[in-house]
């Protein structure tokens, strides 16, 4: 039977306990497409973000 040779100190408990606060991440509705997308993000689809056009849009023919 496997039996540890030292105690685990708190720190190293720390660190191999440090994943469990990690979140899923966060993702809200677009006002204007109504996709789902990253909070302070740019919209992929749009290529909007924060009311202003950011990137130019490829069209599907090129």
């Amino acid at each position: 039977m496997a039996v540890p040779k030292r105690k685990t100190s708190p720190m190293k408990r720390g660190f191999r306990r440090s994943a469990d606060a990690l979140s899923a991440p966060t993702y809200v509705e677009d006002k204007d497409s109504g996709e789902l997308r990253r909070p302070h993000h740019v919209d992929l689809k749009t290529g909007m973000y924060n009311g202003r056009q950011i990137m130019t849009i490829k069209s599907k023919e090129d």
